[in-house]
């Protein structure tokens, strides 16, 4: 198995990588309107692959050239059963199947590492209620996945501590159908800035959706209309792992370019209130944040909107003074790994001062660990997180597994270099 040993010290400027909740979004409903269309500022992570070619699988052709995607509308063909191969993205799949269930189209989902294991419930038995058939192992909420039918529309009803990717693939789906239908939510919302983000995509494209109380009002019959020429935003996801490290490490100044904190509905760009709430030295521009390292304390941490930067958070509790509670963080167990307990054991591993609990952890910040060897647990953020927290580590830490970072970041290494870290392959046998 790859080891990377890393370690070392971080300044200078940094672009951050596209949002790949945004690229999911505008390949989909490019790939709906039936026009061609350009994506503009684009990096191609190994999630991204898999939404582009699900997209192809039904038809649509999406063509990757340098720093754009040129993306033609699908052509159907529903009499055929397509075979959608997800890879590991949970986005991709609680995306399209829906959409593809809205178009008619057979299709079998499959994917591999832990996206068998992630949850599709109460999703599937809503579709199910809808028209379409489910078909899947042993009637098991896992895959391999087929879908038959059409859905049809009406009344959706979800609780809300249930993934907004369910809410963003019925979304893109609904304004398809014939019928009108209704999102209908039982309680408030989780990580609302996906949806937000969902919603601001489909204004783009033409698509109405009307809040209303505890939900959404969705009209059938309308059409996706392309707009031309987009480009995508930059990754707050991501970027949060070269602010913490800025935060953190003695010494350091990072610029990371290409973030639009007043504009930008990405609620992981809530990283900057939290890092400022800990003491950070942050500013803040138009297109860009730099963070300079400073004395951190100890806060309450809510992970409920921002479960993906719940793991780099923690690494900035573990060397900050006090005591930080991170709370309402349960869904981070059914992520790519169950990544309370996976950031539990690393950390406790770098010598952290950390207690799991069932839906949160408690870390004791100290004003330094010690290093060594943690897994990745195929984790791309527990790997970035690791790599970060080698800053405050007297011996370097050595990762296990360190290249699922592919599935968001595949350069996020070279940029770990090129701000003065230091990467090295080892064999640990």
């Amino acid at each position: 198995m790859l080891s990377y040993s890393v370690h070392g010290s971080l300044s200078g400027s940094v672009n951050a990588p596209v949002s790949k909740s945004d690229l999911h979004r505008l390949i989909i409903a490019c790939s709906l309107s039936g026009s061609d269309t350009e994506i503009c500022r684009c990096t191609l992570s190994e999630d991204i692959k898999a939404t582009a070619r699900v997209m192809e699988a039904i038809g649509a052709s999406i063509h990757f050239e340098e720093n754009r995607i040129l993306v033609e509308g699908i052509k159907l063909q529903p009499d055929t059963n397509v075979l959608c191969d997800c890879s590991e993205s949970g986005s991709t799949l609680r995306f399209l199947v829906p959409v593809l269930a809205a178009l008619g189209q057979n299709a079998t989902f499959t994917g591999h590492g832990r996206l068998a294991k992630r949850p599709m419930e109460p999703l599937l038995s809503e579709l199910s209620a809808h028209g379409v058939e489910i078909h899947t192992p042993d009637n098991r909420d896992t895959l391999p996945l087929s879908i038959s039918g059409k859905l049809v529309g009406g009344d959706f009803t979800f609780s809300g501590d249930i993934s907004s990717q369910y809410i963003t693939g019925l979304m893109f789906a609904l304004p398809l159908l014939a019928q009108d239908s209704r999102i209908i939510l039982t309680s408030p919302l989780q990580s609302k800035g996906y949806v937000d983000m969902t919603l601001s995509v489909l204004e783009r494209f033409g698509i109405k959706i009307t809040p209303v109380q505890n939900g959404w009002e969705i009209a059938g019959k309308q059409k996706y209309r392309t707009p031309g020429i987009l480009t995508a935003q930059g990754d707050w996801s991501n970027a949060a792992f070269w602010l913490c490290a800025g935060s953190i490490c003695q010494g350091a100044n990072i610029m990371v370019n290409g973030i639009d904190y007043h504009h930008s509905l990405q609620g992981d760009k809530a990283v900057c209130d939290v890092l400022t709430q800990m003491g950070a030295n942050l500013s803040i521009g138009s297109e860009q944040v730099e963070a300079n390292h400073a004395p951190l304390h100890a806060v309450t941490i809510d992970g409920s909107q921002i479960p993906d930067i719940i793991p780099i958070l923690s690494v900035v509790a573990a060397v900050s003074q006090g005591e930080t509670h991170i709370v309402n963080a349960g869904r981070l167990r059914i992520k790519e790994s169950d990544r309370l307990h996976a950031m539990y054991e690393c950390l406790t591993q770098i010598g952290a001062d950390v207690t799991e609990l069932a839906d949160g952890l408690i870390i004791r910040g100290k004003s330094q660990l010690s290093g060594g060897t943690v897994d990745s647990f195929n984790d791309h953020r527990i790997a970035m997180s690791m790599a970060v927290a080698s800053l405050v580590c007297k011996e370097p830490v050595i990762i296990r597994d360190p290249m699922c970072v592919t599935k968001s970041y595949p350069d996020f290494y070279e940029d770990f270099k090129a701000l003065g870290g230091s990467v090295h392959v080892v064999d640990l046998g």
